[in-house]
């Protein structure tokens, strides 16, 4: 699924099947590609000892499958964004953007001069596209701004607005704890506000995500809201239910 066609599934109104990946084994990267989903995220924030090195091999594990293949940086800053997209990632998910500015430096990092101020050198990125990588990657690299606090939720109709943004990507664990609530704890002024900004970016015209930890089954109920990106699985999931599966299924005889 390369980034043109993931586009294309948004262009036409379609959900996008995800998984979002926290280990950088290459096997296990390479195994879930080419499991057929449309994209992979890679979660450089939360994930277990990713740095910049082995994101960079993972890339390279996935890159042979045909499937997309975005990271959760560690943080808005320039430097994380410019290098996992050097590395030969198809865009990236920003961590905490809460105001139209945090989510114009996002957006500025994934672009190059005149519209952002990302720097040269694409090393494996050029490798992504045929030929004039610069056009390629200010139009294609794909940038998402994590909703997790309030304030961004009370701003969102200028973030979507902003230039370079694609879409917007709910963290409601951290959005919770900015409205006083516990993980797992939501009430219905917590869905009022991702209501909020699944509607706003949708008549925006922005793809809108939803960090659905519950499986095919929750990401399911998000799409039946609105959302349009929502991960059904990840590798450490993905391995857990496989192994309690099998268990059972040997004690049942």
């Amino acid at each position: 699924m390369s980034v043109e066609r993931l586009r294309g599934l948004w262009r036409d109104g379609k959900p996008v099947s995800a998984a979002w990946l926290s280990t950088t084994d290459g096997l296990i990267a390479e195994t879930v590609a080419r499991g057929g989903f449309d994209v992979l995220v890679l979660d450089m924030q939360h994930g277990m000892a990713i740095g910049p090195d082995r994101a960079a091999a993972w890339l390279q594990a996935v890159g042979n499958a045909d499937v997309a293949a975005l990271a959760r940086v560690p943080w808005n800053e320039p430097v994380h964004i410019q290098y996992i997209l050097d590395a030969g990632a198809d865009g990236v998910i920003v961590p905490l953007v809460a105001s139209p500015a945090e989510a114009a430096r996002a957006a500025g990092a994934c672009r190059y001069p005149p519209l952002g101020f990302r720097s040269w050198g694409p090393n494996r990125a050029r490798y992504r596209a045929e030929g004039d990588y610069l056009t390629w990657a200010n139009e294609q690299v794909l940038c998402f701004a994590l909703i997790e606090h309030i304030d961004a939720v009370n701003q969102i109709e200028a973030i979507v607005q902003t230039p370079g943004l694609d879409g917007v990507f709910i963290g409601p664990n951290d959005l919770g704890f900015s409205m006083g609530q516990l993980p797992g704890r939501h009430d219905e002024q917590h869905a009022a506000a991702c209501r909020r900004v699944v509607e706003v970016a949708r008549a925006a015209d922005r793809v809108a995500g939803f960090y659905a930890g519950g499986g095919p089954a929750e990401a399911l109920r998000h799409v039946d809201q609105g959302f349009n990106f929502c991960p059904i699985a990840s590798d450490v999931g993905l391995i857990r239910d496989g192994a309690a599966a099998a268990i059972e299924r040997f004690q049942r005889g």
